[in-house]
């Protein structure tokens, strides 16, 4: 039996999809993690967009999943704007943070800067982990559509 070659591309996309998505979750995940963590001794309200924002990017972790497994476009389509959004406010949450000069006043700003940097690099991770993912489920997207018949 033949399996036409469009196929073997859209199964071979979703299980380089599916393993991109397990890194992305263990990203937000432990971004999340040291969200919570970092917030049991600040105030949580500092750090409200930042768990939104995580939260969000759960959520449409969770959505491009489905679309992925049950091989539906407009769920592709749609996880590929929301993650996009959740990435870009994640992003700003990180850079957010350095805006300002911090003046070194005690042992504990070492910690702050090593917790803070920490976020820095998962961001900067989902970053990269973001532009890959946008790219096989575009590819995913074009090999699932019904192909245009020339004339």
């Amino acid at each position: 039996m033949v399996v036409e070659s469009r196929y073997q591309k859209v199964a071979r996309t979703k299980s380089i999809l599916r393993s991109f998505f397990l890194v992305q979750a263990i990203t937000l995940l432990l971004g999340l993690f040291l969200l919570l963590f970092r917030s049991a001794s600040e105030d949580l309200a500092l750090r409200g967009l930042e768990i939104a924002t995580v939260t969000c990017g759960l959520i449409s972790l969770i959505i491009g999943e489905l679309g992925r497994k049950r091989s539906r476009v407009n769920l592709l389509r749609f996880f590929m704007v929301s993650s996009s959004i959740v990435v870009s406010l994640f992003i700003y949450c990180a850079i957010r943070k350095y805006s300002g000069f911090m003046a070194v006043t005690s042992t504990s700003y070492w910690e702050i800067i090593v917790s803070e940097l920490l976020e820095v690099v998962l961001a900067v991770v989902g970053l990269v982990f973001h532009l890959f993912i946008i790219g096989y489920t575009f590819h995913l997207i074009a090999n699932m559509s019904i192909p245009k018949r020339g004339s």
